[in-house]
């Protein structure tokens, strides 16, 4: 039997949290080993606010895997074109947001798993397996099982729908986008709101009841993110490259500005 493996669902089945690296700024597959370095899991490649190629994202991808990181790509919604072919291009994940119902989600395992479960289209040839030739029945059974499909909850209809998403066969994580979510409780930057905690919570319930990996982005606040984890959550972006680059960055001037 033919097995590709993910890092990130191999870290989350064994009961663990899954970390990952949000991608914006960074434009070749260095980021990758970067990120396995520093103990990370996953690349969350971001498409729907970062301005990277379709080509620069492969790439990465493609370093990413061979490195032993996880290369998940977030594209700009249920719906887009281009998530099968990254999908075809070596990225081990797609993230989804925006999603509000389970149609959404079902949309979204349509566009991004291959039959019985959704109806993407197969080809031959995959770098997952090395452009090696593989039985198409083979390949489409690794990949369905490898793949991570990851539904982003933003909006309160979305956490209204948390239970009928996770019921979603071919959904494998729900995660939580804090930043839009607050901005549409009309608590911008609240982290740590207790609607937004209370969310959080509901969505850890909802995921522990139909076998779902809870998810949870945004909040950089790493004892708010500890208590998530020890709450449930096992999919988690402790920052971005650009951020992190910033701190250590402002970091270092200031204290070296402050030298006397």
């Amino acid at each position: 039997m033919i097995d590709i493996r993910n890092p990130a669902l191999d870290r989350m089945r064994a009961g663990e949290v899954a970390l990952g690296m949000t991608v914006r700024l960074c434009r070749s597959g260095d980021i990758a080993k970067v990120a396995r370095t520093s103990g990370h899991d996953f690349l969350f490649i971001d498409l729907q606010h970062g301005v990277m190629s379709l080509d620069t994202a492969a790439e990465i991808c493609l370093v990413a895997s061979g490195c032993g990181v996880a290369p998940l790509v977030r594209v700009t919604g249920y719906d887009n074109p281009e998530a099968a072919r990254l999908l075809d291009c070596g990225a081990m994940g797609i993230i989804v947001p925006d999603v509000n119902t389970a149609e959404d989600a079902r949309k979204a395992v349509a566009n991004c798993k291959f039959p019985p479960i959704g109806q993407r289209s197969v080809f031959a040839s995959y770098p997952q397996f090395d452009f090696a030739a593989v039985p198409v029945a083979d390949a489409t059974r690794a990949m369905n099982e490898a793949q991570l499909l990851v539904c982003m909850v933003e909006s309160p209809e979305g956490v209204a729908n948390l239970d009928a998403i996770a019921t979603v066969e071919g959904v494998d994580v729900v995660h939580m986008g804090c930043n839009d979510l607050l901005y549409s409780m009309g608590l911008p930057g609240q982290f740590g709101h207790p609607d937004v905690v209370a969310a959080i919570d509901h969505l850890i319930a909802s995921c522990a009841r139909h076998g779902k990996f809870a998810g949870v982005g945004g909040d950089r606040d790493p004892a708010r993110q500890a208590e998530y984890i020890r709450k449930g959550v096992r999919f988690m972006t402790t920052q971005s490259d650009l951020a992190m680059l910033m701190a250590e960055a402002t970091r270092r001037t200031k204290t070296l500005r402050e030298t006397r």
